[in-house]
């Protein structure tokens, strides 16, 4: 499974009132984004089941869910302190250099690492990577916290295999157009 330069994380409580998931993903996809991990941890079972699935059908997206794992999606990213699941693709939050040489120890395909830089959604989750921390891993590491445009490539001249973002996407007027400006940032 080839892990791509931008992974997009959803939380369709920072969209712009009257903006839906689906619709916003599907707008990604058609700028050029090809993974998502689905998080909504707070939708029930069935709630959540029917966005995967939904997801899991726009072509050419690879659908990831966060923690819960679902029959409809292609992988799941696990938790930093959650088991490494019995069967497919799947990566794990990290945040430290231990937490990802244990988790691809455990066979994870990709790490996200974190916190890259401050976070409007998770404020005060600190402190950031020190320099070093995101070069030389044994998995594709993800760079995520903070990630939008304007740092990106320095994510990735910092070692990072590509980045994870999620609000600088979900809270943008245009999200579409920050998964393109993301993009063209770390080719």
């Amino acid at each position: 499974m080839r892990v791509p330069k931008v992974v997009l994380l959803t939380d369709r409580s920072q969209l712009q009132l009257g903006r839906a998931l689906v619709r916003t993903v599907r707008e990604c996809v058609d700028a050029g984004l090809e993974w998502v991990v689905v998080r909504e941890h707070d939708l029930g079972a069935e709630a959540r089941h029917a966005l995967v699935e939904a997801l899991a059908g726009i072509p050419s997206l690879t659908t990831i869910t966060s923690r819960i794992p679902d029959p409809a999606a292609h992988g799941l990213h696990a938790g930093g302190s959650q088991a490494a699941p019995a069967a497919g693709p799947w990566g794990r939050s990290c945040h430290s250099r231990a937490d990802v040489a244990r988790a691809a120890q455990e066979g994870a395909r990709w790490v996200t690492l974190s916190p890259y830089a401050a976070s409007a959604s998770k404020p005060g989750h600190g402190p950031a990577l020190a320099d070093g921390d995101l070069e030389s891993h044994p998995a594709p590491v993800l760079a995520l916290g903070g990630i939008d445009p304007g740092n990106a490539a320095d994510a990735l001249a910092a070692g990072a295999h590509g980045v994870a973002v999620m609000g600088a996407v979900m809270r943008a007027d245009e999200p579409a157009d920050v998964v393109a400006r993301l993009l063209e940032a770390t080719r």
